[in-house]
């Protein structure tokens, strides 16, 4: 029996994405060696390469003047990225902070590659709930680009609207929500996401960057995180992580197979209704977030009583529920339920939420 895993990373991958690479490991298409040992230059990996790019272009519409980069790392690689391709020495950018992770990405910039202005675009309602405040979202003159998170995987707290940032590139993380909603590349500069939660096994990272932005990065920007000589070498630069760019691509034909990004959106508006639902209608947990800015995809809440959390958290493992415990910097509960978690994996956390409650009293 496979457990439920609500970990907000490396997480749950389709169980039909996981058997065909199974079936495939030992044997790709006949050749007799799987594609972890097959070398990215043979003509066999290539059109792997290339499959899993024209159907990421497909089912995100991305047209053809954006670039798309498979890449080593993780999303926080992108945070030096980022100013090293696109900040000139003397420049400056907006960084609209929500929440942990646009933090850590303007601090990464101001403490290393060059001037920022921080605009702190999140703070608590009068229920002491967290909301987005769109009023502080205001491109400064002059900037090079501003930067958004759009999913706080950390802080639970997803950015619905964008901002009007006029001529000013908008450069967006999107490492946690990528494909759970339908978006407009186009209003965006470059986006930039890690794959280890709604795609692939961790150690691969996408950029999208309209091609425009390229040919900017600076001298002393390392050859392996050049958007331009990445574009310019097909993401075969150096050796790519051809496993996960290979789950890629399977997640993808999975994805197009469901009827594509707006499907999954409907399926994650679903459980994180029932799963947020029931939660404000308890005595027993709370959350943290309002409304209007909770995410679908990392459902963040907390116990009244926190005495009783490594209860919780035990009696949680003990039925095969994982990954519940919150990130160390805001403590709590995080539930991630992102493409590959079927509605039952809410239907039975919320099982278990109401039974955990009724045991101690609450409901």
């Amino acid at each position: 029996m496979r457990a439920w895993n609500y970990s907000a990373g490396p997480s749950m991958i389709p169980t039909e994405v996981m058997a065909k690479a199974q079936a495939e490991f030992c044997d790709f298409n006949g050749m007799g060696l799987g594609v972890v040992e097959m070398s990215h230059r043979w003509p066999e990996y290539m059109k792997v390469a290339y499959d899993a790019e024209a159907l990421l272009r497909k089912i995100m519409n991305i047209p053809e003047n954006y670039a798309v980069l498979f890449e080593q790392g993780g999303g926080r690689g992108q945070f030096a990225a980022i100013p090293l391709n696109l900040l000139p020495e003397d420049g400056f950018a907006d960084y609209f902070v929500t929440g942990h992770w646009s933090s850590c990405a303007e601090k990464e910039c101001a403490e290393r590659y060059g001037k920022t202005v921080r605009h702190e675009c999140f703070h608590k309602n009068e229920n002491g709930q967290y909301v987005v405040d769109f009023s502080q979202m205001k491109v400064t003159e002059g900037a090079t680009y501003a930067y958004i998170c759009l999913n706080e995987t950390v802080n639970g707290i997803e950015v619905f609207d964008l901002p009007d940032t006029g001529d000013v590139p908008l450069i967006a993380d999107m490492s946690s929500n990528i494909l759970t909603r339908p978006i407009d590349v186009t209003k965006f500069g470059a986006i930039i996401f890690g794959a280890q939660k709604n795609i692939a096994p961790a150690g691969l990272t996408v950029t999208i960057v309209r091609r425009d932005l390229l040919g900017k990065a600076r001298k002393y920007c390392p050859s392996i995180l050049d958007w331009s000589v990445l574009d310019k070498y097909e993401s075969m630069y150096n050796t790519p992580n051809s496993f996960a760019w290979y789950m890629a691509g399977l997640a993808f034909e999975w994805i197009e197979g469901l009827g594509g990004v707006q499907e999954l959106e409907r399926r994650n508006i679903a459980k994180s209704d029932m799963l947020y639902d029931y939660i404000d209608s308890s005595d027993f947990y709370k959350c943290q977030v309002a409304k209007s800015d909770r995410s679908r995809v990392n459902c963040v809440f907390n116990l009244n009583n926190e005495e009783l959390n490594q209860e919780f958290l035990a009696e949680a493992k003990k039925r095969n529920l994982l990954g519940l415990k919150g990130h160390k910097v805001l403590g709590g509960m995080r539930a991630s339920l992102y493409n590959a978690m079927p509605i039952e994996g809410a239907e039975v956390l919320v099982k278990f939420l109401k039974e955990f409650a009724q045991s101690h009293g609450g409901k």
